[in-house]
């Protein structure tokens, strides 16, 4: 597995925490915290536009 610098954790109420990392190729990553041998990986563009989309309010209707 690459290399991943992880940042803190992002936690909401509860134990939903997440992490979001990179690595030196151009990779984004997220994975649930405690979880980081198995993260969601792909793109730093492709992990921009979701938080963008996320905070653009596209994906309220899972709230």
């Amino acid at each position: 597995m690459a290399d991943i610098t992880w940042e803190e954790p992002f936690c909401a109420e509860g134990a939903n925490c997440f992490r979001i990392g990179t690595d030196t190729d151009g990779n984004a990553y997220i994975a649930v915290a405690g979880q980081e041998d198995t993260p969601l990986t792909d793109t730093r563009e492709a992990l921009r536009n979701l938080i963008l989309e996320i905070k653009a309010g596209k994906a309220d209707h899972l709230l």
